[in-house]
């Protein structure tokens, strides 16, 4: 499982993204809730509630 920080220009911590065993990505925001999760074998986003957002990794545009 990898974990990649997401940050803004000044350095300030975003959210991470971490790849799963079965490599699922999940986002969490900076206070570790979920934001919503990406299946490459779907090619599908969604959001926490397990809503689509959309097809491909649309996981940074989760972060407001």
């Amino acid at each position: 499982m990898a974990k990649q920080d997401l940050r803004d220009r000044t350095g300030a911590l975003l959210g991470t993204i971490e790849t799963k065993s079965d490599g699922k990505q999940e986002l969490r925001d900076r206070t570790g809730s979920l934001k919503g999760v990406y299946d490459p074998k779907s090619n599908q986003t969604r959001d926490r509630t397990g809503s689509l957002v959309g097809s491909g990794n649309l996981l940074t545009s989760l972060l407001h």
